[in-house]
């Protein structure tokens, strides 16, 4: 699709009530892609999954900023032509949710923000090793051990088998320039007021990018939140703790 200059690649999965999830920085739609479809709840949903501008086979056009980004989200839902969605972001992706949320909340049927990036990131543990399973590296080439012991403080064959083929792939599709200038004007207006609409926040424990303070901050905005800090688990949470990702799904998209 192309919209305001910008071309916008995306997969869709099923049909029903439209369900639009945004990914995280450096990496393309396959990772929340993979994360997601290993765990919906049956048919009724269409599951829609953008490449953000930028990463995978998106552009970036003339967007200068992240509000310029949201208002194409916002542009893009309309495009659908399939009334609100429901939004999931994971981090960066979680932060262009909140905007979408809060510019345009007639477009969102229901938010879930998983580990949240916000305009800083407070009070960020140090990266801590949770498990580790002596065979984790094997089916890793050489170059990608340093990426995924960064990102997961799960590794186990499970784990580096989805860094693998789901999130290494998009990391080698990243425009670097169009995001730095985009990254430039990095603060998302999420507004002064409160969503009304039902609302899921996760985060990991030992999330070592963004922490977890943040996020409990986040309910007083959303009033109908349910909020989720996980042990066990780090900014690559919806890999580390499946059963939890799995659990608060269905509570998210029951409620909503």
């Amino acid at each position: 699709m192309r919209l305001n200059g910008v071309l916008i690649h995306c997969v869709e999965h099923g049909s029903g009530v439209p369900f639009l999830a945004l990914h995280c920085a450096g990496v393309d739609h396959r990772e929340i892609e993979a994360a997601i479809e290993a765990v919906v709840p049956g048919p009724g949903y269409r599951r829609i999954y953008p490449d953000l501008p930028g990463m995978g086979r998106s552009t970036t056009g003339d967007l200068a900023c992240n509000d310029d980004v949201v208002a194409l989200i916002a542009d893009f839902i309309d495009r659908l032509e399939a009334g609100p969605v429901m939004l999931r972001g994971h981090s960066y992706g979680a932060y262009l949710a909140r905007g979408v949320a809060a510019q345009r909340p007639d477009t969102v049927r229901a938010l879930a923000l998983l580990c949240p990036v916000a305009e800083r990131a407070q009070n960020v543990p140090d990266h801590q090793v949770v498990f580790q399973d002596a065979d984790a590296h094997y089916e890793l080439e050489p170059g990608q051990r340093q990426g995924f012991e960064e990102y997961f403080v799960v590794r186990t064959p499970a784990t580096a088998r989805r860094y693998r083929s789901h999130i290494v792939p998009g990391s080698r599709l990243v425009d670097a320039p169009g995001l730095g200038r985009i990254f430039a004007g990095w603060m998302v207006d999420v507004g002064p007021g409160t969503f009304p609409a039902q609302t899921l926040i996760a985060a990991g424990r030992r999330d070592s990018v963004v922490g977890y303070t943040d996020a409990l901050d986040l309910p007083e905005r959303y009033p109908h939140a349910t909020l989720a800090v996980a042990d066990g688990g780090g900014h690559a949470l919806m890999h580390e703790r499946p059963d939890l990702r799995a659990a608060l799904l269905r509570d998210w998209l029951d409620r909503a």
